[in-house]
Order: C-alpha cells, then sequence, then structure tokens
C-alpha cells in the first residue's frame, strides 16, 4: 500500500510512503480518496495528520505516468483527480500537514487540502506545472490563490520557482516552521490538542470557514447562524458552558 493509516488517541496519521520521493500516481491518488472518506466518517478520529515521512512529503505527480497521457485519457482522469483531492479537504476533522523535505506540484496540492500546516525549517514548496508546459491540475490555481492571495499565487505558478520554508511562512502557505526533526511531533501535538476538543464544534467550525469562503458574505453568515443554533442541541455544548460557569474557561473535558 503506497497511502496507510493508523489512529491513536484519537488522531488518524495518513502516511504517504512511496519511495524514493512520494511520487503521487494515479494508484496512489485512489487510495488517498478511499482512505479520507474512511477517515472522515469514523467518530472515533477526532483530528488527522498528514505525514510523508521524514525525509519527503511529496515531490509531486508521476510525470512518467502523465506523458503516456493524451488530450483524451486526461480529461475522462482529472475530475476523479479533483474528487480525490477534494475528498481530503472534506475530512470534516481538523487535518495538518507534517512537510518535510519536498511539497511540490501535486505534493504542494495535497498540502493546500489540510486545514493547518508544519514544515521543516528544510523544507520546500512550488507548483512547478509551468515547466511541464502545464498548469496545476490538481486544485492547485484555486486553493493557492485563495491562500496566499492572487499575486502571490501567480507568482508561483507563472515561475514554477520553489520557496523556502522561511518564505512560505511569510506568504502564507505554511503556518508553523520547526527543526525538521520535529515536524511529525509538532503536527501530532497539534492534532492531539483538538482530539481533546469539542468534536461537533469543531465540525461545524470547519464548515463554516470552508462554505463561507465558497459564497458571499450574507450566506456565508446564514452558514453560521445554522451551524451555531445547532450546536445548543450537543452534549459538548452543555458540558461546555456548565464548565465555564462552573470552574471557569478552559476546563471542560468533552467526550
Amino acid at each position: 500500500m503506497t497511502v496507510t493509516w493508523e489512529i491513536k488517541e484519537g488522531v488518524a496519521t495518513v502516511r504517504l510512503d512511496r519511495p524514493p520521493v512520494n511520487a503521487l500516481d494515479i494508484a496512489t491518488q485512489d487510495r488517498f480518496r478511499e482512505i479520507a472518506e474512511e477517515v472522515g466518517g469514523r467518530e472515533d478520529v477526532r483530528a488527522v495528520v498528514l505525514w510523508g515521512g521524514e525525509k519527503v512529503f511529496a515531490a509531486g505527480a508521476d510525470v512518467k505516468e502523465m506523458q503516456s497521457m493524451d488530450h483524451a485519457a486526461m480529461t475522462l482522469r482529472v475530475r476523479t483527480l479533483h474528487e480525490c483531492y477534494d475528498a481530503v479537504a472534506r475530512i470534516p476533522q481538523p487535518v495538518v500537514a507534517a512537510i518535510t523535505g519536498y511539497a511540490l506540484g501535486g505534493g504542494c496540492e495535497l498540502a493546500l487540502c489540510a486545514d493547518y500546516r508544519i514544515a521543516a525549517d528544510t523544507a520546500r514548496l512550488g507548483q512547478p506545472e509551468i515547466l511541464l508546459g502545464l498548469i496545476p491540475g490538481a486544485g492547485g490555481t484555486q486553493r493557492l490563490a485563495r491562500l496566499v492571495g492572487p499575486s502571490k499565487a501567480k507568482d508561483l505558478i507563472f515561475t514554477g520557482r520553489q520557496v523556502t520554508a522561511e518564505e512560505a511562512l511569510r506568504i502564507g502557505l505554511v503556518d508553523r516552521v520547526v527543526p525538521v526533526g520535529e515536524v511529525y511531533e509538532a503536527a501530532f501535538a497539534w492534532a492531539s490538542r483538538l482530539a481533546a476538543g469539542p468534536a461537533l464544534a469543531l465540525r461545524a467550525a470547519k464548515e463554516a470557514v470552508d462554505q463561507g469562503l465558497n459564497t458571499d458574505l450574507a450566506t456565508g453568515l446564514a452558514i453560521e447562524r445554522a451551524l451555531f443554533s445547532g450546536l445548543f442541541a450537543t452534549e459538548d455544548r452543555e458540558t461546555g458552558m456548565r464548565s465555564f460557569v462552573e470552574e471557569g474557561p478552559g476546563r471542560a473535558r468533552f467526550r
């Protein structure tokens, strides 16, 4: 299996393992969709870590595989390709990408599907598809622009250049940079903190932000109202408010 997963203390680690550079071939893309749907549907999974190992996150698509595809073949494949990445982006639990080495092309697009990105200080990120005479095809033109803004996204996409972890942090492509030996531990700690939180509220918060970004402000506020009021039917809301009144803030123990 090129993608596997395991759960520990409510945190699912989804591991990409296709040496030497974790190239994302069709079979690996499809496997990611299967695991994303499985993990997202489990109540015992409270948060998710995307992890490519100590050396590399994912160096991009399998170019040799793509080289053999003509227009008709890619027209049939590209919808499924988007469905694979969308499945990762739609995981309802909080998702953090732990980035070591290269996160390029499809690898960068995979990291963009996470809610939070922690990178090694030696990591390199980018969308080099233009160097192949292409553009990003797994969501990069859309998710990158929404994350870092259109001008910075165009710079990376137009030039195909790689950015260091320091620059990625500065432009907002990653959220935190740590020494290379601490990436997974930092990502697991971030996920573990959220795994102990109110699961339904966290899912609602993610849905409100993600769905709101895809619509106008008035519709986004309507989405927020519905999700906010719906949480008043949950046990976690009762637990959180009772703990606040009786013990003060930040002491609730959610089930």
